[in-house]
């Protein structure tokens, strides 16, 4: 036999004898992934963003390095692990898909919370509240056409792809126009919550003292269910808020209720729901929480445009700091009930009454 070819043939089965080859790491298990979609400056010690409070009060001291927006942090103690998105759909799709195929990870019974702030209906609460989702509804998936040229008879000129003119129904089948949440784990993760204090202050009194007409933007922050609408345009105004609240009935077929407007969670969840056939994550495990900084439209008395600019304005939004803090205060009692009692819930996907 050529030695050439003899060689070939010995020299792996050598290797392989010899123990050279080394085996991959073991994945580490994730009892639960934090979801936050932005940080104002550094992760500690400054004016907190969404994963601030995580990181800190979490203690996710072990960093991962990883090729996104923001490194992964986690606590090996817990099995907490806490990411950073990016802001907008495009930038939450891309991170959970690249952390859900991170050979460094074993998130097969991970828990997923997504722990952000948003825009708030004034109809269904008030600054610093907070809401469990059960439906995601995207807010870009359609044909639009400017209210301008429209129909006459038409009451937007934004309707469904596959339709022949706004809330014509039945509606399309969904191709990422609307997800639903386990309302299961919902319901649990509300239950667990709802009677959970939130911080009240001054500046939030002042601020919901202007919505006369909104008994439920003028209570003291509470928990409550309600629903998300996902979009890239940062949109406000009664006009836009009618539409809204519109929009994420057509699509949950009146099952939904709009409360509050962010722009990451569709993007998200379509990464879920493509990872989960393969068994790297479970979409079931997946809760949306999302707590009020401002609200979706202007207060009686001033314009669209008044109210937009005053929150981007130097106070900035009204509720951010609440916000955080709730979204902190609610989701960590859902975080530390599944590590507390992870013998149960590993196995077991928790169910509300």
């Amino acid at each position: 036999m050529n030695k050439h070819v003899l060689l070939s043939l010995v020299l792996p089965l050598a290797l392989i004898g010899g123990g050279c080859a080394k085996k991959p790491p073991v994945p580490i298990e994730v009892k639960v992934v934090v979801v936050s979609m932005f940080e104002i400056g550094k992760d500690s010690g400054d004016t907190a963003g969404e994963f601030q409070l995580w990181y800190e009060r979490q203690k996710l001291s072990q960093k991962f390095p990883f090729a996104h927006h923001h490194d992964l942090f986690f606590n090996p103690e817990t099995g907490v692990l806490g990411m950073v998105t990016g802001m907008g759909t495009a930038n939450s799709a891309t991170a959970v898909m690249a952390l859900g195929l991170d050979p460094r990870f074993d998130l097969s019974h991970a828990y997923w919370l997504v722990a952000g702030i948003a825009g708030f209906d004034p109809a269904d609460a008030s600054l610093g509240s907070a809401a469990w989702a059960e439906y995601l509804v995207d807010a870009d998936l359609a044909h639009e056409i400017d209210a301008r040229e429209m129909p006459a008879d038409w009451p937007t000129g934004y309707f469904a792809r596959g339709s022949k003119g706004p809330y014509m129904k039945p509606h399309p089948q969904s191709e990422g126009e609307v997800f639903h949440l386990n309302g299961a784990l919902t319901e649990w993760a509300y239950q667990l919550t709802k009677d959970v204090p939130l911080a009240d202050s001054e500046a939030l009194q002042k601020r919901r003292a202007l919505y006369v007409g909104y008994p439920n933007a003028q209570k003291p922050p509470f928990v409550l269910k309600g629903d998300n609408l996902a979009g890239m345009t940062y949109w406000h105004g009664k006009l836009l808020n009618d539409w809204a609240n519109g929009w994420t009935k057509y699509w949950t077929d009146d099952k939904g209720e709009f409360v509050s407007s962010a722009m990451e969670d569709t993007g998200s969840f379509q990464s879920l729901t493509y990872l989960s056939p393969t068994g790297k994550v479970d979409m079931n495990r997946v809760m949306v929480l999302r707590t009020a900084s401002n609200y979706t439209m202007q207060s009686p008395g001033i314009t669209a445009a008044e109210s937009l600019l005053g929150e981007h304005g130097e106070e900035g939004y009204s509720g951010l700091t609440a916000s955080v803090e709730a979204a902190y205060q609610v989701g960590s009692k859902v975080v530390d009930e599944i590590v507390t009692h992870w013998d149960v819930y590993k196995d077991k996907v928790p169910a509300g009454q």
